[in-house]
């Protein structure tokens, strides 16, 4: 357990931390498409333990995302045939449908695309990717592939962001998706948000610990 005191207010690990208001926050952005969902530090589902989302759609519908640092242990080419070029892990973007392959990728030729940010797609037309990836006209590492998504009703996500189960960011940029290892991308997407979020990204996976 943290608190602040003395003259340097530095932490200390003798008095509740949730008895203060520093560690309280209400989300200022919302949610939209190019969005991050940051799992607050000790959400209790695993599906989305220390998570970070990226939202690809977001309406009166509900909205759609995948899990961006929850790497499997299967390969791009082990799951897809059409796909053998690509040896890079396959990551699990979430619990509906894991039997679905989806990806996002920095393609901007490729059609029917969907952009998410500028210079970041979702989906597209499959067997151009395919054509793409076999003539080695696209780096590999510029796609990254998800089994299954993210998904929450109408209003379901304006509950749990009530809750404070997520912390919404407008961070997210290529560099964090493509080139930031899965294992460190929660914490960075958290520091970079700077202040409380600082002190967030290194409370330990375990609270018994502190």
């Amino acid at each position: 357990m943290n608190y602040f005191h003395g003259k340097n207010r530095r932490l200390s690990r003798f008095v509740i931390i949730s008895d203060m208001d520093f560690f309280k926050y209400a989300n200022k952005v919302l949610p939209q498409r190019g969005r991050l969902l940051l799992s607050e530090p000790y959400l209790a589902d695993p599906n989305f333990e220390r998570s970070a989302v990226l939202l690809t759609d977001h309406n009166d519908l509900g909205s759609v995302g995948f899990i961006l640092n929850k790497p499997s242990e299967s390969r791009v080419s082990e799951i897809m045939n059409d796909l053998k070029g690509i040896d890079s892990r396959i990551f699990i973007g979430g619990p509906v449908e894991q039997d679905t392959l989806h990806f996002i990728h920095r393609i901007d030729s490729l059609a029917d695309a969907i952009e998410i940010l500028p210079g970041l797609y979702w989906g597209g037309n499959f067997d151009q990717l395919v054509s793409m990836v076999d003539t080695q006209q696209v780096l590999t590492t510029d796609i990254k592939f998800f089994l299954g998504y993210s998904g929450w009703s109408p209003g379901q996500l304006a509950e749990e962001l009530k809750i404070e189960s997520w912390i919404v960011s407008d961070m997210a940029s290529e560099q964090l998706i493509f080139e930031t290892d899965p294992g460190q991308m929660w914490k960075r997407a958290m520091r970079e948000l700077g202040g409380r979020f600082t002190i967030y990204s290194n409370y330990p996976e375990d609270p018994r610990m502190n």
